[in-house]
């Protein structure tokens, strides 16, 4: 306890690192997965078929390994990221939040098809009627009312990614499971440090499920 809380500076910069890979990623996730699902519903089967592929094959591979691809085989592929070490952005950061969000967009495309799938087929049939495109219907009709469906399985998507943040440990990157190995490896009790940085996790969660209740609270109301 003492170990961590005379150096709790450190503890809280590794907990902002990891909000910022879950932030970064979160909001990749979400962009890449609504159009990942949107290319599944469509029209243009080619499209659809990429999708499928694609959302099929992520999400049967370990994160592991797309951490891998994405930090150690882009770059023997020459793919260097440094326009963004340009911007004064870490490689590693982006490349362990481009991981992330190539993952965890599948989960959400998924969920967010669910939720496509939840509308009346009446209504996208009547947006069509009047003359929207289906990119219209999408923005319009279709995906407001979808996400209103799919607030608690994207929470728990979030929920996921959150803790996958910790395999940016195995990378070099010190966001808060790589900072808890480096407490207990000079401390000889790690049982406190464990509980201390798990609490800083499930703080987190918390967090999530409070702001993915009230959007629901407040979304059905709306209704």
């Amino acid at each position: 306890m003492e170990l961590v809380l005379s150096n709790f500076d450190l503890y809280l910069s590794a907990f902002r690192l990891t909000i910022g890979l879950f932030l970064v990623s979160a909001v990749g996730s979400l962009l890449l997965g609504t159009l990942l699902a949107a290319m599944r519903v469509g029209p243009i089967a080619f499209m659809s078929k990429a999708a499928t592929v694609y959302i099929t094959v992520v999400r049967n591979t370990p994160l592991l390994i797309i951490f891998v691809f994405v930090i150690i085989g882009l770059p023997k592929l020459g793919i260097l990221f440094r326009s963004v070490e340009e911007l004064g952005i870490s490689s590693f950061f982006f490349r362990a939040c481009l991981a992330l969000t190539l993952y965890t967009s599948t989960f959400v495309a998924e969920a967010i098809r669910s939720g496509i799938n939840a509308v009346p087929l009446g209504q996208a049939e009547a947006a069509r009627a009047i003359g929207l495109t289906f990119g219209g219907t999408m923005t319009q009709v279709v995906l407001p009312q979808a996400f209103r469906a799919t607030v608690p399985p994207l929470a728990s998507v979030f929920i996921a990614l959150l803790k996958n943040t910790s395999v940016a440990y195995a990378f070099g990157i010190l966001e808060a499971t790589a900072r808890m190995k480096y407490f207990t490896n000079i401390s000889g009790n790690d049982l406190p440090i464990f509980l201390i940085f798990a609490a800083g996790y499930v703080v987190l969660v918390e967090i999530i499920s409070f702001g993915a209740n009230r959007l629901e609270r407040r979304w059905r109301v709306a209704r």
